[in-house]
């Protein structure tokens, strides 16, 4: 499968080697990652985009843990150059410490917005850094304040989620993972679960912090991919068919399998 060629010159923050996933079912085993090689460089904004099925969240879901893989390695780096770079084998990794690192270390945002119905919006926010034990109290608290004035939320801070709208809950789930000073942000389809006239809300907030820190941004909002992504990553099948920049893509397509794609969701 085509690897993902950068000229950046520093290592990748994320590696994928030879990467597979087949899950069981009782119709036999489905490949859903088919020999993923693939390189995120720090500071990048990567939007994988691809029919249902394609393999976008599982791929996702491999570089975040929260599913085992069938073969290959994901190694994710500090982000920092030089003898201070960390290497983790996210795979070697137990299931405790997989959950600590990610923690620290990504952010991760699911079109389910997945906020504790019963916690007031900042206490929502508060409760990673708690429980990572990262602040001080006082400090969790003013952090937790300062996240939902950068999402312009700050005056519904006591408010339970419920009582706010599908776009600003949205916001509220990407304050919450920005709580640990993630290196890294992971998006599935954020805007999916969402009405129309909330997208932009919550499209404007990623590209405030596209300019911050490294993305890897699954979406179906071609539209945003295109203007916002420095990379855009097609997938079918398992497989990266093709890659390149959002105008290299959406306008001079190389693959058969990409043209037709386009051609179906563009016109």
């Amino acid at each position: 499968m085509p690897a993902i060629p950068t000229n950046q010159p520093t290592a990748p923050l994320i590696e994928l080697r030879n990467v597979a996933k087949v899950y069981a079912s009782e119709a036999g085993e489905f490949s859903a990652l088919r020999g993923i090689n693939a390189q995120v460089y720090p500071g990048d904004f990567l939007g994988i985009i691809g029919k249902s099925g394609a393999g976008k969240s599982t791929l996702l879901n491999m570089i975040s843990g929260v599913d085992h893989l069938t073969a290959g390695e994901v190694i994710v780096r500090s982000g920092q150059s030089g003898p201070a770079s960390r290497e983790i084998s996210v795979h070697a990794l137990s299931e405790d410490d997989m959950a600590l690192w990610r923690g620290k270390t990504m952010g991760v945002i699911y079109q389910s917005f997945q906020l504790l119905p019963m916690l007031t919006l900042l206490d929502n926010i508060i409760l990673p850094m708690d429980l990572c034990g990262a602040y001080h109290p006082r400090h969790s608290r003013e952090r937790a304040m300062d996240l939902l004035r950068l999402v312009e939320l700050e005056e519904h801070a006591n408010k339970l989620p419920a009582f706010i709208s599908g776009g600003q809950q949205q916001r509220v789930a990407i304050a919450r993972a920005l709580a640990m000073k993630p290196t890294l942000m992971l998006f599935d389809e954020p805007t999916s679960a969402l009405d129309p006239e909330m997208i932009g809300e919550v499209l404007d907030v990623m590209k405030e912090l596209a300019h911050e820190m490294t993305m890897v941004v699954v979406s179906h909002e071609m539209g945003f991919a295109r203007a916002a992504a420095d990379r855009v990553v097609f997938m079918d099948e398992g497989q990266i068919v093709e890659q390149g920049t959002p105008d290299e893509f959406f306008s001079h397509p190389k693959e058969e399998r990409s043209r037709l794609f386009l051609s179906q969701i563009l016109h």
